[in-house]
């Protein structure tokens, strides 16, 4: 009896092993943040969560490019190759939101599959996890992520988290093609009414769309341009010029420590004090000061220099970049195409 017994828990922790094993998919860390997204290999992402680290999040699926954005406070955070569902089982389009979060699921569909960092966007069994990244549509019609990806999105996203699917026919060029900047609302799920600047219109400067909270500014030196935004909504926007624009301003991220510190060799002006955050490919700048000289290449508009210093605080972050920002082209209007609805039907297993 207590031979058969020895038997039966043996068995069941040969079993407990192999249900616990998980797989690993994808790159375990991030490439560094210059990497342009249609250069990723399968499996391949980069994650800068710590450049921009408040604000709403919003994600944009690109099913024609097979990539995954990553927004938060309008600024791209991270972008990754994904796996979305394959011929028979395609991924919905539309705008959905996450109703539920597990990052231990398993499938009771498909074979009790790994299903690791789940985050289920509809009750009918679409949701984001981690999963294989073979290159092309392989899945059930979740989105698949690689899994250190997927873990640092769940870390970071709350319940409730706007998503928004796409492909060559559902959105206009920005949602099939995303930029540095969110196209999306993070809050209402609407594509953003961000305008360009009308020729010889210098500056636009709008706080009172969003105002209080942290601010995050993007610099581009290619579309010489300045953004600010402010809980996600864009609250300004200015023409720049880069001095020297031959020589590269990098891509860095800093976040402010001094609003208004004395500026060095006996300098009388008071300028914001930023210090460099290590983001992937740059991890040696952390914690270094942003070179008043490198600050004193960028010109901006006087006015609204200083009123944007007047609501910088602490903790407010500045994103470079010599990459443009700005969408390319004007597409048509974004056909929403909302997920199952959540009180009318049973929750399913996600799909894989």
């Amino acid at each position: 009896m207590r031979f058969a017994i020895s038997i039966v828990v043996a068995g069941f922790l040969v079993v407990a092993s192999s249900a616990s094993a998980v797989p690993f998919w994808g790159a375990k860390e991030s490439r560094p943040v210059e990497t342009d997204p249609a250069k990723l290999k399968p499996g391949e992402f980069v994650w800068e969560g710590d450049a921009v680290p408040a604000g709403p999040i919003v994600v944009v699926v690109s099913l024609g490019e097979q990539r995954a954005y990553v927004y938060r406070n309008g600024i791209r955070i991270g972008v990754t190759t994904v796996s979305s569902g394959r011929p028979g089982h395609q991924t919905p389009t539309g705008v959905f939101t996450v109703l539920q979060k597990d990052k231990d699921h398993h499938s009771t569909i498909y074979n009790n599959a790994a299903m690791p960092f789940t985050e289920r966007l509809t009750w009918g069994g679409i949701a984001l996890h981690a999963g294989g990244l073979p290159g092309y549509p392989s899945s059930h019609g979740c989105v698949h992520l690689p899994s250190a990806f997927a873990q640092h999105l769940f870390d970071v996203s709350p319940k409730g988290m706007v998503v928004v699917i796409s492909d060559e026919h559902s959105g206009p060029e920005n949602l099939r093609h995303p930029t540095e900047i969110a196209p999306i609302d993070a809050t209402a799920g609407q594509e953003v009414d961000a305008p360009r600047l009308a020729p010889g219109e210098e500056d636009r400067w709008t706080p009172e769309a969003s105002p209080e909270g942290h601010v995050s500014i993007v610099l581009s030196a290619a579309d010489q341009r300045a953004i600010v935004y402010r809980n996600g909504v864009e609250i300004g926007r200015t023409r720049i010029q880069v001095r020297d624009p031959a020589k590269p301003l990098g891509t860095h991220a800093f976040v402010l420590l001094d609003p208004s510190a004395p500026r060095p060799a006996g300098a009388t002006a008071a300028a914001p004090r930023w210090t460099a955050i290590g983001v992937p490919g740059h991890s040696t700048e952390k914690g270094h000061t942003l070179d008043p000289a490198e600050v004193d290449r960028v010109v901006m508009p006087k006015e609204f220099k200083e009123k944007l210093r007047a609501i910088l605080v602490p903790g407010d972050t500045l994103v470079v970049t010599d990459s443009p920002v700005l969408e390319q082209t004007t597409g048509v209007p974004l056909t929403v195409v909302t997920g199952d609805p959540q009180d009318a039907v049973p929750e399913k297993d996600a799909k894989g």
